[in-house]
């Protein structure tokens, strides 16, 4: 894992620095990182997930703006404000839209991406793999990605949830049993992708 200095926060709370990788000016840069032991302040996020958020974020500072304003502009040549809705509506939706840029411009800043370690024997994040239910048969792809990239219907498993915390670290061929409402669940990971 070379490279890896541990830090102390001004919160008190170890942090993750990699060689001369630093969060950026402007946090349009992530700090890069192994993911695993010791806990890093950040969100961790994989490449790809960094350059989809840039991505949003982008669109969101340029033409959802231009967008918004142009529909304020044309709402405010309707005549009295006090009555507009059109107006008001367009307003709210520019509030909500300044609103998303900043929670983006916030998990930019905060993006620690994670590299992918060089084992290739043990499901990591970044990392995909095949994962069979023992109790319904059924398989998933599950690639571990950072919590605020999961979707599960696009087979991206968050690191923080408990079957990700339970398959971090193993191998093909590996079953674990992860603890749910339901009951224990055992899953096996038939091989990694």
């Amino acid at each position: 894992m070379g490279g890896i200095e541990v830090l102390q926060s001004e919160a008190g709370r170890p942090r993750a620095q990699v060689g001369s990788a630093r969060r950026g000016d402007r946090g349009d840069r992530g700090t890069v990182a192994t993911m695993g032991p010791p806990a890093f302040e950040g969100e961790p996020i994989t490449a790809e997930g960094l350059v989809a958020l840039k991505a949003e974020l982008h669109e969101l500072e340029t033409k959802a703006r231009r967008d918004v304003a142009k529909r304020i502009l044309t709402a405010r040549g309707h005549g009295d404000l006090k009555e507009n809705g059109e107006y008001h509506a367009a307003k709210e939706d520019q509030a909500h839209l300044e609103t998303k840029i900043q929670r983006l411009q916030r998990r930019l800043r905060d993006a620690v991406v994670v590299d992918e370690p060089g084992d290739a024997g043990v499901l990591a994040f970044g990392h995909t793999a095949e994962v069979l239910d023992e109790g319904t048969g059924v398989t998933n792809t599950w690639k571990i990605v950072g919590s605020t990239e999961a979707d599960l219907s696009a087979g991206l498993l968050s690191a923080e949830s408990p079957v990700a915390k339970v398959l971090l670290g193993r191998s093909a061929g590996e079953s674990v049993e992860v603890p749910t409402p339901r009951g224990p669940r055992r899953l096996r990971i038939e091989r990694l992708l």
